[in-house]
């Protein structure tokens, strides 16, 4: 992300301190960022998707969203938390065809997967086959297999 996503809301200070404050709870949806206000007796009944877009939450299916002008405080929640923002976007990115980092790093020859100098590799501390969490993740080495 190259900036602030609430540089690109239009956001009140009363918006932004209830996105803060009260108990929003995240999970991955297809469409986008499920979010939960368990701040509430029924958390239930105020659940509501983001839809995330250029890596910004663009909508929301609460009635709030609709009415007023500016961002709801379900899309600001989903801003200020850059990670679960990152993550929604990643999501889209490889449903939308898109491959992760790690994909892309196994396309790679094997030459290039190859690094013995790598300074972050710690492969040869560790016991058995297990691989050390820098070549795990860019795909250098895989899991062993049970």
């Amino acid at each position: 992300m190259s900036t602030n996503p609430l540089e690109e809301l239009d956001v009140t200070n009363r918006i932004l301190k209830r996105a803060q404050y009260e108990a929003m709870e995240f999970a991955l949806a297809p469409d986008g960022v499920q979010v939960r206000n368990g701040s509430y007796a029924n958390p239930g009944e105020h659940e509501y998707l983001i839809e995330i877009k250029d890596e910004l939450p663009t909508s929301c299916t609460c009635p709030a969203d609709e009415k007023y002008s500016g961002a709801c405080k379900h899309r600001v929640a989903v801003a200020i938390r850059r990670p679960i923002l990152k993550v929604a976007t990643q999501q889209q990115l490889i449903a939308d065809g898109g491959v992760s980092r790690r994909q892309a790093v196994k396309g790679r020859s094997e030459s290039e997967e190859e690094s013995p100098d790598n300074p972050d590799c710690d492969c040869d501390e560790l016991s058995g086959d297990f691989p050390c969490w820098d070549c795990y993740y860019n795909g250098r080495r895989d899991l062993p297999d049970e």
